[in-house]
This record gives structure tokens, sequence and C-alpha cells, in this order.
């Protein structure tokens, strides 16, 4: 009950550009502990129409527009009964496995297990393709479980780090801190809701926050950037008992000081994998406005020029989020 979509547009992932350039954390150290899948089509930032419908199937229609969860759960492990799919213990990510090649193509297979969503009529191409990244992002922020009196930090502000200010910007939190390297990206930071942008670059970061926040330090820091630096500055930025959200995906492995989480500050660290189940109020929300999505898609790419793309999403002065088109 499979279903054929022809490609209308496919975002670029900062771990499309890590697996490209050879991360370990995608190719391991050897066959036994690589997880993609060579040779194979990448890209699961995925939105398009229906071309065909396999048989048996009776709740999709050729022309229909939908977007598809980047995760292929097996339907019968322990996670997915329990509604954890995107733990699955067999799963796949599309892009990376034989099994579910990925959407830089101009038409991708969806197996049975695929988990899609209608894209309401009144919703862009461009917004449809922002489903995918902003849902993880709003995973990283549920599991940060942010109440109303927290300064909260979010370090990466890319296509998903500035939605995901926009989302915590809802929960009303005390302050809302937004970091990045790239000043076109913090001089659009408290459009999306932060009430203070900071440049690790120019700043002693964790001492700028503590002076934010009467000395202590931040209660809540979401790792969206994939930036080893990243960690040991969240780490030295939270006040006692804080809360550190690991959303971004490293290259390569990643050292950190842990007797500052234990004996130091006995910080609680979360880690954040995937969407969870967050797509049908993603959708709702950028439908309803409530989720800017304005400003986030900046560069569009033939698939002829995806190396072009690739450059430009890693390296590209004013890039948030790139998407390459059949």
């Amino acid at each position: 009950m499979s279903l054929l979509l022809k490609v209308l547009a496919c975002g670029v992932c900062a771990g499309d550009i890590k697996s490209f350039h050879g991360g370990i954390r995608i190719w391991g150290t050897s066959d036994a502990d690589r997880y993609i899948d060579t040779p194979v089509t990448t890209g699961h930032e995925i939105v398009g129409t229906v071309a065909e419908v396999g048989e048996g199937v009776t709740e999709w229609a050729v022309g229909d527009r939908l977007v598809t969860e980047q995760i292929l759960p097996c339907g019968d492990c322990p996670y997915c009964a329990r509604r954890l799919r995107w733990l699955c213990t067999r799963s796949a990510v599309f892009g990376f496995q034989h099994v579910c090649q990925g959407g830089f193509a101009e038409y991708v297979l969806l197996p049975a297990t695929a988990v899609n969503y209608r894209v309401p009529e009144g919703m862009t191409v461009e917004q449809a393709a922002l489903v995918e990244p902003i849902a993880c992002g709003m995973h990283a922020v549920e599991q940060a479980g942010i109440r109303h009196d927290d300064v909260v930090v979010i370090a990466g502000l890319g296509g998903i780090g500035l939605a995901m200010l926009s989302i915590a910007a809802s929960h009303m939190p005390r302050l809302l801190i937004g970091l990045d390297v790239r000043e076109d990206r913090l001089a659009i930071g408290t459009e999306f809701g932060a009430d203070v942008v900071l440049n690790p670059l120019t700043c002693d970061l964790p001492s700028a926050i503590r002076e934010l926040t009467d000395g202590l330090g931040c209660d809540v820091y979401i790792e969206a950037s994939g930036s080893a630096a990243s960690v040991t500055q969240g780490l030295e930025s939270l006040r006692q008992r804080g809360r550190y959200v690991q959303m971004g995906v490293f290259a390569d492995l990643v050292t950190a000081d842990w007797n500052i989480i234990g004996d130091g500050k006995e910080l609680t660290i979360i880690g954040s994998h995937l969407s969870g189940l967050t797509y049908p109020a993603v959708i709702k929300g950028i439908a309803e406005g409530r989720i800017r999505t304005e400003g986030l898609v900046t560069h569009t790419y033939p698939l002829s020029r995806w190396r072009e793309a690739f450059e430009t999403a890693e390296k590209g002065d004013g890039a948030r989020k790139v998407l390459l088109v059949p």
C-alpha cells in the first residue's frame, strides 16, 4: 500500500551536509557501525504530490499534496506499540537507507509504513517543506518543558532555530535568548521572538548570560547548532539544576566536562530525537499563522545545482533554509 510521490521540493538539512562530508555520526568507523546505506538518494524534508497509489490505498488519491515524516517506522516494535515511533528499533530515515530513498529526486516511493499528512489548501510549497525541520524543533522545545519563569537559550538560529524561537516564545518565558555566530541570523532573531540575541564569538557567553540573570545563569539551554563548542558554552551558562536539551546533530564525537553536570550543578540532560508526534501541531500552527515561516526559506535551487545548494546551506551569508526542486 505504497505511494509514489512527485517531489515538489525537498529541504537541505544540516544532516545532509554532514553526511556528505563523511561525519562519523553517519558513516561510522566501519561497515558494522555505519548508519548510511550507500548508494542512496538523500533528502528527508519532503513535500510532494501523489502521482500513483498502490493497491488497497483508499485515503490518498492522485493529485493530493502531502508531507511525510522523515522516519520510516516498522510499526510493530515495542516503541511503535507505545506510540513512540520516532524511537523505533528498526526505523530508517528517508535518504539514508535503501528501503526509503530520499527526496532529492523527481519522484520518491513512500512505503506502506510511511507516516503521511495532507497539506492544507492555501499552504505554499515552501511552507510545507518547512514542516519537517520545524517539527524537529517543536519536539526539542517540548522536551525542554519551558515554564513562564524560565530564562531560555536557543543556540543556533538557522531555519529550525528561528522557528524554535517562535514556538518557545508562545510559552511566554521570562527571557528568551538566541545565539548564533552569523550576524545576519542574529539580526532576524528578535523578529522571531528573541528578547536578546548574542554572538558567542564576540562575547564571553556564560558571563553575558549570568549578567542577564542576576549572576545565576539560564534555566534552559537548547543546543540546535550541532557545534561542539556550543556544548561547553551551554553547560557553563546553565544555572544549578538547569535543563540542557541536545537537538543539534554533531558530525563527530564531542567531549564535555561531566563534573559540571553532576558534582557541579546537578543538571538535567535531555535528548531530542527527530520530531516526536508534532507534525499535526506544526501543520496547524503554520496554517493558522501561529508559527512564523516568513523569511525562513532564503534560497531555492534546481536539482542540477545541488552542490551549489549544499555550499550555500553550509557557508552562504544570509542562508537559512535552502530548498532543492526537481
